[in-house]
């Protein structure tokens, strides 16, 4: 959950009316700036992004073994759903405080972009080296292994990114 200071911060701006009143400042968007210390925004970013990742990459392995698909379109699969779920976890606080879609994916694409691919990655090559993906059923036990051992890949490779991308700010602490 967000704090007050964080959701005047974030990358939606402000409503019309309030604009002048909480004006952004170089500082406002500077890791640390609410609260938090780097490493911590990069933790609570990364852990965001993780659980965008997991919803779309789960579903992809669960359609992809549960139709026998072979392992690289498996990955595409888990891939594609990875990044729809990503956005759209990100997309969610922005729009709910009434920024448009369109808006909205312009403030996070960049960052989020960056952020999913870098977890993909470390996800699908995980998994794909454990063999989840190329059980025949869901209900193995290295199906789970992969997917545990992609959650824990996905969070490790993409920790150090989002952290160089918010003290880049690239990305900003939106959620």
């Amino acid at each position: 959950m967000s704090s007050p200071s964080q959701e005047k911060s974030c990358c939606a701006p402000a409503p019309h009316a309030q604009v002048a009143a909480s004006a952004h400042s170089a500082h406002a968007h500077a890791p640390g700036a609410h609260g938090g210390s780097a490493a911590s925004l990069a933790t609570a970013a990364t852990l965001h992004c993780l659980s965008g990742c997991a919803i779309g990459e789960f579903a992809g392995l669960l359609i992809g073994v549960s139709l026998g698909l072979p392992a690289a379109a498996t990955m595409v699969l888990a891939t594609v759903l990875g990044f729809l779920s990503g956005y759209a976890l990100g997309l969610r606080p922005l729009v709910r405080r009434g920024m448009g879609v369109g808006a909205a994916f312009r403030a996070i694409w960049l960052g989020e972009t960056v952020s999913i691919a870098v977890m993909e990655a470390a996800m699908n090559l995980a998994d794909y080296h454990v063999g989840g993906m190329s059980v025949s059923s869901v209900l193995a036990p290295r199906f789970w292994l992969g997917y545990g051992a992609a959650l824990i890949a996905g969070f490790l490779a993409a920790w150090p990114v989002n952290l160089w991308l918010l003290r880049k700010q690239f990305k900003k602490p939106c959620h």
